[in-house]
């Protein structure tokens, strides 16, 4: 039976907030050509790909229940070669937000990549990096941009009246927001609701959707170690 992963620091929070700070990737520059050479390989295995502006943080402070993540621009082809490789960098985080469905039985869903994306095969919350798109002035909308992910990749809405809590998982080079919400509808029918959504869109990032009950769902090979980490903390064992 997986274990959860080690490492990782857990936070509870009321309140997330963001703002784009100017930055120079010192890592990012002094390894740019090696940054081209890796783009290079994994257009080559998945053309689709796209090179723009997404947003990681350079530091993330807690006080009173709430954090607030700094985030700066760099190129998509820089984060890949960052989280392909470890995450070299520590002063440097690959930060975002996702609301993890919970069904009225307990059970948590998650998405499966589709294989088109960078991503391919793993399986983690609907989320996405936050981009240009979630900032307005020097405010980055991490809370919002996790709502806008669930919406557009799966057709949920956050149930009215939800509270607002969040897990801060941070390590391996991340800083996972997470966001446990229940829905009305088990989790069976929360993936037949998803289905319907991802079939009837034209280009889905997703390729299917799945259920973690017990901490035997654990997916080591699949399953970022901050997913890993989060259901070993909240599924009971099976049985």
């Amino acid at each position: 039976m997986p274990e959860p992963v080690s490492g990782y620091a857990r936070t509870r929070l009321s309140r997330i907030h963001g703002r784009l700070v100017p930055h120079r990737w010192a890592w990012a520059e002094a390894n740019a050509a090696a940054i081209a050479a890796h783009w290079a390989r994994r257009r080559a295995e998945r053309p689709g790909l796209f090179d723009g502006i997404v947003l990681l943080a350079c530091g993330c402070e807690v006080a009173d229940g709430a954090a607030t993540v700094a985030l700066f621009e760099a190129r998509f082809s820089a984060l890949l070669a960052f989280r392909d490789w470890g995450a070299p960098d520590g002063s440097v985080a690959n930060a975002f937000a996702a609301i993890a469905p919970v069904g009225r039985c307990g059970g948590v869903v998650l998405g499966r990549m589709g294989r088109h994306t960078a991503n391919a095969g793993r399986v983690y919350f609907p989320c996405g990096t936050p981009d240009r798109a979630d900032v307005s002035g020097d405010r980055v909308a991490l809370a919002e941009s996790a709502a806008r992910e669930l919406a557009e990749e799966t057709g949920l809405s956050v149930p009215e009246g939800a509270p607002e809590s969040w897990v801060l998982l941070r390590g391996e080079g991340y800083l996972a927001f997470l966001r446990p919400v229940r829905f009305r509808e088990d989790a069976d029918a929360l993936v037949a609701r998803m289905e319907r959504h991802r079939l009837a869109e034209a280009e889905p990032e997703l390729d299917g959707f799945l259920v973690a009950r017990t901490r035997s769902d654990i997916d080591a090979e699949r399953m970022p170690g901050f997913v890993q980490d989060y259901l070993g903390a909240i599924l009971k064992d099976q049985g």
